[in-house]
C-alpha cells in the first residue's frame, strides 16, 4: 500500500511538473524511481533499467492526452509527425538494445550526464536559432532514429530534442511543442514494447512486471499524472516562467547528480 502511495505522489509532482513545462516527465520519474526501488528493495541489478523501461510506459498515456489537447487546438503538424514516426520506432528499438547491454551503473551514468545537460541548456535558455525547413524523407527518417534512440535510452517522451529541431526548422514555438507531444507517442509505445522484450529474460519472474516495466509503478504514475497535469498547466498562466525555469533546471540538477552519485 505504502509503495502504491509514493508512485500516486511521484505521479501528481510529474504530472504538475509535466503542465507547467510542456515535458512528459521522464527527467523526474527515472532518477525518482531508482531511489524508491532502493528503498522497497526492488530489482538490485537492473533499477535503473526497470524505471526506464516503466517511465516510457507512463508516457503513453500522458502523450495520448497532451496530443489531444493540442490537436483540438490544430497545433499539430502531423507531416512531420509521420515523417519522424518510422524513425522514432526503430530508434526506441536500437536505444533498448543498447540499454540491455549496458550495466546498470553505466546506464545510470548516461543517464545523469544528460540531465546535467538538459539542466544547464534551461538554466542557460539556450534555443537553436532557425535557419532552414524541415529535411526530406530519408533526413526525417535519420533524426526520428535519433531522437527515438537516444529517447528509449533515457527513458523519456524526447520533448527535449523533438522541440529545438522543430525550431531550428523554423517551425512557431506552439506548433514545435504540440508535434513533440504527438512523437511521444510512437516513442513510448516503440520504446515500452523494446524494453519489455529485451528485459524479458531479465525480470521475468518478478511479479506485475512484464521485462523491464513495472506495472504497478507505471499504473499509480500514469494515473495520477493525468489528473495533476491540468493544474500544473494552469499554474503556468500565474507563475513567473523565467523563475520556474531556473527551479526546474535546479531540480533536474539535483536529480542528475544523485544518479551519478549512485
Amino acid at each position: 500500500m505504502l509503495a502504491l502511495v509514493s508512485y500516486l505522489v511521484l505521479g501528481s509532482a510529474v504530472g504538475v511538473v509535466a503542465g507547467l513545462f510542456g515535458v512528459g516527465g521522464g527527467l523526474i520519474i527515472v532518477p525518482a524511481l531508482v531511489m524508491l526501488f532502493g528503498y522497497q528493495q526492488l530489482f538490485p541489478d537492473a533499477a535503473v533499467h526497470v524505471a526506464i523501461g516503466t517511465s516510457l510506459a507512463t508516457i503513453i498515456v500522458t502523450s495520448i492526452a497532451s496530443t489531444r489537447a493540442h490537436h483540438r487546438h490544430g497545433a499539430v503538424l502531423w507531416d512531420a509527425v509521420r515523417g519522424l514516426a518510422p524513425g522514432l520506432l526503430i530508434g526506441t528499438l536500437l536505444g533498448a538494445l543498447v540499454a540491455n547491454l549496458l550495466s546498470t551503473n553505466a546506464l545510470r551514468w548516461v543517464f545523469g550526464i544528460f540531465e546535467l545537460v538538459v539542466a544547464a541548456q534551461i538554466a542557460l535558455d539556450v534555443k537553436p536559432s532557425p535557419h532552414r525547413t524541415l529535411p526530406g524523407i530519408a533526413g526525417m527518417s535519420l533524426v526520428g532514429t535519433f531522437i527515438g534512440a537516444v529517447s528509449s535510452l533515457i527513458g523519456i517522451g524526447g520533448g527535449t530534442l523533438t522541440t529545438p529541431f522543430l525550431l531550428w526548422c523554423n517551425k512557431a514555438i506552439h506548433n514545435a511543442v504540440a508535434t513533440s507531444a504527438a512523437c511521444g507517442l510512437p516513442i513510448a509505445v516503440g520504446g515500452t514494447i523494446s524494453f519489455i522484450i529485451v528485459g524479458w529474460n531479465v525480470t521475468g519472474d518478478a511479479p506485475y512486471t512484464s521485462g523491464y516495466v513495472y506495472w504497478p509503478a507505471a499504473a499509480g504514475i500514469g494515473a495520477a499524472t493525468l489528473v495533476f497535469a491540468p493544474l500544473g498547466a494552469r499554474l503556468a498562466h500565474r507563475l513567473p516562467r523565467r523563475t520556474l525555469k531556473l527551479w526546474f533546471a535546479a531540480l533536474l540538477a539535483v536529480l542528475g547528480t544523485r544518479m551519478l552519485l549512485g
